[in-house]
């Protein structure tokens, strides 16, 4: 991606370093490797008794995550959409390598603000540029306290987007999904959170869980990370044309696509697929949608609902 020179967006907030109070564990919807949208928000919660304690240490075991980071603390990521994987440690604050990612990240989250600027007009309505965050290690926000290991999520109770630098690469290292488009993809995806609640369709999908079972709300759940992968894809229709793109870079957001899908990354925790309990989609839906949004630029080629 032709990124180096190009305008940054203003909306980039550098939190790293900034430490924050570890928060219990309200619930475990978040998970960070299978983490998704669930419902009641993300919250602060009490301390775990012994029979939390060993769900927790059972969960760990089945996902393979470190026990003491779900210890620690975490969210229930109900009023958040999170996207999977897991980072690598705390996020470094001054070197050169971060600094750059920095203004990669500022550069993309301008041309998603030139993106829907430019096209939610055409049906209607006025495009708000989100916050984007940089955190490491762990972070407040408006859905509650999350940690890295989350992964990167958008918050619509302050229409934020918050991000571990780490985790671009956690993507390449552990999920084989390398490449600047690659991290790119993914900050568009949570970008795309945002369109929704800027749509109405955020509030709309949260009223229509209340009422369903869990099966029904993961389903409702692919739905809405499918209309993320899309629009990402609409974004990178606009980069196309910009002429910014590089021979390479749409496989690199396919591949990263294909590495944060339900299947994928359920293969990979527990060597199974439980499509029921998905709440991203799987690895050829995201692909689907994110190509449906790039070869038509177009937010009507986005109904993951019909």
């Amino acid at each position: 991606m032709l990124w180096k020179g190009r305008r940054q967006s203003g909306n980039v907030q550098d939190r790293r370093g900034a430490g924050g109070g570890l928060g219990g564990l309200g619930g475990l919807g978040g998970l960070g490797g299978l983490g998704g949208m669930r419902g009641g928000g993300m919250r602060r919660g009490g301390g775990l008794g012994i029979g939390g304690i060993i769900l927790l240490l059972i969960v760990a075991w089945i996902f393979g995550i470190n026990p003491l980071t779900l210890l620690s603390g975490g969210m229930d990521t109900g009023g958040g959409y999170v996207e999977q994987g897991q980072t690598a440690g705390l996020g470094g604050g001054g070197t050169t390598e971060n600094q750059e990612l920095k203004e990669f990240v500022a550069v993309v989250l301008a041309d998603t603000e030139d993106t829907w600027h430019a096209l939610l007009p055409t049906i209607g309505t006025q495009y708000r540029e989100p916050r984007l965050v940089l955190f490491s290690g762990g972070v407040d926000s408006a859905c509650g306290y999350a940690q890295s290991a989350v992964g990167p999520f958008y918050c619509p109770g302050d229409e934020q987007v918050y991000l571990d630098l780490n985790f671009f690469d956690e993507l390449s290292r552990r999920f084989g999904a390398p490449g600047d488009f690659a991290g790119a993809y993914v900050i568009a995806h949570e970008v795309g959170h945002h369109v929704q609640t800027v749509l109405g369709i955020e509030e709309q999908v949260r009223k229509a869980r209340a009422s369903m079972s869990e099966t029904e709300a993961n389903a409702l759940s692919v739905r809405v990370e499918l209309q993320a992968d899309c629009f990402a894809g609409i974004w990178a229709n606009r980069a196309k044309q910009a002429q910014v793109l590089e021979a390479g870079d749409i496989e690199e957001a396919l591949g990263a696509a294909s590495a944060v899908g339900d299947d994928t990354l359920q293969k990979q925790a527990t060597g199974r697929v439980m499509p029921d309990s998905f709440t991203h989609g799987s690895a050829a839906q995201r692909m689907q949608w994110f190509k449906a949004g790039y070869s038509s630029g177009d937010i009507n080629a986005c109904d993951t609902f019909k």
